[in-house]
């Protein structure tokens, strides 16, 4: 048993599953006599519900080397301290964040689990750090992230490097520098200072702008389904609006044929009583005659 194989199969499971087939698999190694792979099965920890969708997005080659090739750029960006690369690429994560986001909602619901706004959220909350972050990427694009990151603007390891001016073809004898050029040098470190923590502010506000863009796209699509729920809840109340007036109706003509049934019910009755008071007073003549007659006929 290998646990790099265990673990792949370990981390496409939905969080819910993961605790108990990963304990299987401790005992599967130990049953095999395999105590060190057991102990790193063991270790393996429950990935939360973000960071196993976000998971899910990493196992997309394409668009998972797409976010790669952009977070490479956008360190590089800030290595150099180059502004026009950087705006370029800072516009360009918005775009792609938000439809890796998207892609990563429709993958849960394809896995049989679907995810609130919220987790989609720390989802691209995991892709701003990926971007920012080179260990972050790795684990990520490995599919076995466990929790959400904290996001850096700091991009780790991109200390800004001095801009190298291209060699000459015929490089001319260097002259000594003037002591006043001291007072530039510093200026342009300033400069590039003050150009650094602008662009951490900008990958900042790019990453909070792109969270309340899809926040406001989310809501959005929530009012339409409500909108959506409410128009068909109008429309159910209008059939049994009009089925309930039906019913009443019916109910009216019922009542009236009922009142009408009883009026004769009483009415027959009443004939009823009268016939049979008729034949007893009928069939008491016709027993006075009968007896009357026998008596004659003795």
């Amino acid at each position: 048993m290998d646990a790099d194989d265990v673990a792949e199969d370990l981390y496409r499971l939905p969080p819910v599953q993961f605790t108990a087939a990963r304990n299987a698999q401790v005992v599967e190694a130990k049953r095999a006599g395999d105590a060190a792979t057991a102990r790193r099965i063991a270790a393996f920890h429950k990935p939360t519900l973000a960071a196993w969708v976000s998971n899910l997005l990493a196992r997309q080659k394409e668009e998972a080397g797409q976010l790669l090739e952009l977070a490479q750029a956008l360190r590089e960006a800030h290595r150099t301290l180059d502004p026009e690369q950087f705006r370029a690429l800072n516009h360009q994560q918005h775009v792609v964040i938000a439809g890796l986001a998207r892609l990563a909602g429709g993958l849960a619901r394809q896995a049989g689990q679907p995810v609130s706004p919220s987790v989609l959220h720390e989802v691209e909350q995991i892709l701003h750090a990926a971007l920012a972050d080179p260990e972050v990427a790795e684990q990520w694009a490995a599919g076995r992230l466990t929790k959400v990151p904290a996001v850096s603007t700091d991009f780790p390891g991109t200390s800004p490097v001095a801009q190298v001016p291209k060699k000459d073809a015929n490089p001319e004898k260097p002259t000594p520098a003037p002591a006043s050029r001291k007072a530039p040098d510093a200026a342009e470190e300033k400069r590039r200072a003050r150009l650094k923590e602008a662009m951490k502010a900008a990958t900042a506000a790019a990453a909070e702008a792109s969270r309340r863009d899809d926040d406001v796209r989310r809501a959005e699509e929530e009012h339409e389904q409500a909108t959506s729920s409410r128009s068909a809840a109008d429309e159910r109340v209008a059939r049994l609006t009009a089925q309930l007036g039906e019913a009443e109706e019916e109910r009216r003509t019922a009542a009236e044929a009922a009142d009408e049934a009883s009026v004769r019910v009483r009415d027959a009755a009443r004939e009823q009583k009268a016939a049979q008071r008729k034949s007893a007073r009928t069939s008491l003549v016709v027993e006075r005659l009968s007896g009357g007659d026998s008596g004659r006929w003795a």
